[in-house]
């Protein structure tokens, strides 16, 4: 066979295979896979080990602990003053004070008594000072004097003590035999000060099991190494090893697996000696995915569950051997943490001792539509915002998509779509569950468009320790919000089509304007290009419209660059018109890596990919105020800091104007 016909049958063996989804067992709901998977799995802790108490933070105690000491081990002063029998004090007063002789003797902490206290005489205790042989109670030096007689020092009372008074008792705190902790008692610094108290050097707590993590994949390359087009950088590695170790789990990664079958052959059997193996890709339908395949050789039950009715993770994978989850994570960074979170940290918890998490869900309001897929039950990460009272939350959705690396990291939780809805509309109530902490409303709140001069004025504010939130929802979505009373600020720049004027068109009764910055809008090309080069944005727009290998690369709809695009072509659709990326940036990608040929961005997005560009019109990207949040101090000096001399320099070192 000739090589070039040997070449289009590899061709076509390779689309068939990656056209065909047979290695989706069956599709099975959330609830049954789980139900599957816990059946085979052996969920008990994984053995004892002793630490020192230096490396116990954060460990589980495999037994209970009994204390073998006192504490305190003996009875002691809790104030600085005189220890005293006190029955020499009864009835003293300021008209008739008691004087009692001193001993010659001062008692610091760690100073055993040598003398007795005997009626009539007092001796100097400091505080964690032993109470001497003979006294019952202490008095504090502050309602006392001293006072120095021919037959020596004494102490002068004018208040009668009561027995026991600032002492305290030997066992009193932790008594001998007491068990002060429990088995399966997570160790923080406060447990670490008890177990040191009775005198602890080590305890027995429970191994932390070994989790494998191995990343496959071609495209896939380790942090730190140089990036090829086409490739990805191993985040789910790092994301799995660190949410591991958060777990009580020992991470134990195994580098990249590439999409050869030996050597996942080889990774798959080092990572079963471990307590559980986790695989992050070749779960899906894609040519080079292989991990379903090897995994599928296990036995004991081998694989439990393959596709899950969920969105994102539906390609997930769950089988066990000899009791030890195996379980192949989606490739996508948000579907593998989201499947990570939801199927595996359960089973990581319960193998290192701890406790099921406690899920926390709090009412929100969808202030936005979002569709769905029927027939997958689909979660949406959000971020929670104050509306126009503090005890209202509207839920944004973070819709960054399942490659997204960054959602988990912003999001203050999800929601879920029922399997059967097609949508959820806006305004409807809805029920968040919060990702593992207590939701924290930031200082100040920020939704509208997005603009890299922006960091200039936040970054200050978060250096000067000012907790920020923002929301990249463009434009129209951010003066909606600020209508609805659900952000500080509302950055927008928004040009009225008819007269050209920018922002303050928009302002509705309730709404101000703080003046930002001024931005150059144009068309970005590949330098070079003899479509564009030399040319002006009108002629190069008027020349490339009809053009079918011209293509456009859009701003999403309600964006202000979508408006300023939407003008700038009229009637005319050119081809690539309805594809439309979400910032300046992802038009710039698309631009320098050749999906697309022009579009409408910002100089500095330009210039940041080296692309050519063609000034097009000076933006206003301005601050839409909510009046009735004018004067939190957040907002005023967030006012204030756009005033200053160092962000104004900043903003134009950037290409940016104030």
């Amino acid at each position: 066979m000739h090589s070039s016909d040997r070449s289009r049958e590899d061709i076509r063996r390779f689309v068939a295979q990656a056209a065909r989804q047979d290695q989706f067992l069956e599709v099975v709901s959330g609830e049954e896979a789980r139900a599957r998977f816990h059946r085979h799995l052996d969920l008990s802790p994984r053995g004892e080990e002793r630490v020192p108490l230096s490396a116990a933070l954060g460990r589980v105690l495999s037994a209970d602990v009994a204390a073998e000491v006192d504490v305190p081990g003996f009875d002691r002063s809790v104030v600085d003053g005189f220890a005293v029998l006190s029955a020499d004090t009864v009835g003293a007063a300021e008209d008739r004070p008691v004087a009692l002789r001193l001993n010659d003797e001062v008692l610091a902490a760690g100073h055993a008594p040598e003398l007795t206290v005997e009626p009539g005489t007092a001796t100097v205790i400091a505080t964690g000072g032993m109470l001497p042989r003979g006294a019952d109670a202490v008095v504090m030096v502050e309602t006392t004097e001293v006072v120095e007689r021919p037959d020596g020092l004494s102490v002068s009372l004018t208040r009668p003590a009561t027995p026991g008074a600032f002492i305290a008792a030997a066992g009193s705190d932790i008594g001998r035999g007491e068990v002060v902790l429990r088995r399966g008692q997570a160790l923080t610094s406060r447990e670490i000060g008890v177990l040191a108290a009775i005198g602890l050097a080590e305890v027995p707590v429970v191994r932390r099991p070994r989790v494998a993590i191995l990343s496959t994949g071609d495209e896939i390359v380790a942090p730190g190494q140089p990036i090829r087009t086409g490739a990805v950088y191993d985040s789910n590695g790092a994301i799995l090893a660190a949410a591991v170790t958060e777990l009580g789990g020992e991470p134990v990664p195994l580098g990249i697996a590439p999409d050869e079958d030996a050597a996942l052959e080889r990774l798959v059997a080092r990572g079963l000696e471990c307590d559980a193996l986790l695989l992050s890709g070749g779960t899906s339908k894609g040519a080079g995915d292989r991990s379903h395949r090897i995994v599928a050789q296990l036995s004991d039950p081998g694989i439990v569950a393959h596709g899950v009715a969920l969105k994102p993770g539906k390609p997930l994978c769950l089988a066990v051997t000899g009791g030890k989850p195996v379980v192949i994570l989606p490739g996508f960074p948000t579907s593998a943490m989201f499947t990570f979170h939801g199927f595996v940290a359960p089973v990581i918890r319960a193998m290192a001792g701890l406790p099921p998490a406690l899920a926390e869900e709090v009412p929100a309001t969808l202030p936005v539509r979002l569709g769905s897929e029927r027939g997958r039950t689909e979660y949406v990460m959000v971020s929670l915002v104050h509306g126009a009272s503090e005890d209202q939350l509207a839920a944004y959705p973070l819709s960054k998509g399942s490659g997204a690396v960054t959602a988990f990291s912003h999001a203050d939780g999800f929601l879920a779509i029922d399997a059967q809805a097609e949508a959820v509309e806006a305004g409807t109530p809805v029920s968040v569950q919060l990702l593992g902490r207590s939701l924290t409303p930031a200082d100040l709140i920020v939704v509208g468009s997005q603009c890299i001069g922006l960091n200039a004025v936040l970054g200050r504010l978060i250096g000067e320790g000012m907790t920020v939130k923002a929301l990249n929802v463009g434009s129209m979505g951010g003066l909606a919000a600020a209508r609805r009373g659900e952000c500080d600020l509302a950055p927008v720049h928004l040009m009225d089509p008819v007269t050209g004027t920018y922002n303050t068109p928009f302002l509705a009764p309730g709404l101000e304007l703080a003046t930002g910055y001024r931005r150059m809008q144009g068309i970005v090309f590949r330098r070079g290009d003899p479509r564009f080069e030399g040319r002006t944005a009108a002629e190069a727009v008027a020349a490339v419209a009809g053009s079918a290998d011209c293509i456009l690369i859009n701003r999403n709809a309600g964006s202000g660059t979508r408006i300023l695009t939407d003008r700038l072509l009229g009637a005319v659709r050119p081809t690539g018109y309805w594809t439309q990326a979400k910032s300046h940036n992802a038009v710039a990608v698309a631009v320098a890596q050749n999906r697309a040929d022009w579009g409408v961005a910002i100089e500095t997005a330009a210039n940041l990919y080296g692309l050519g560009f063609l000034p097009l019109q000076e933006e206003h990207y301005d601050f839409v105020i909510p009046a009735a949040r004018r004067d939190r101090p957040a907002v005023r000096r967030f006012v204030e800091a756009l005033e200053t001399p160092e962000v104004t320099e900043a903003l134009r070192a950037m290409g940016f104007i104030r």
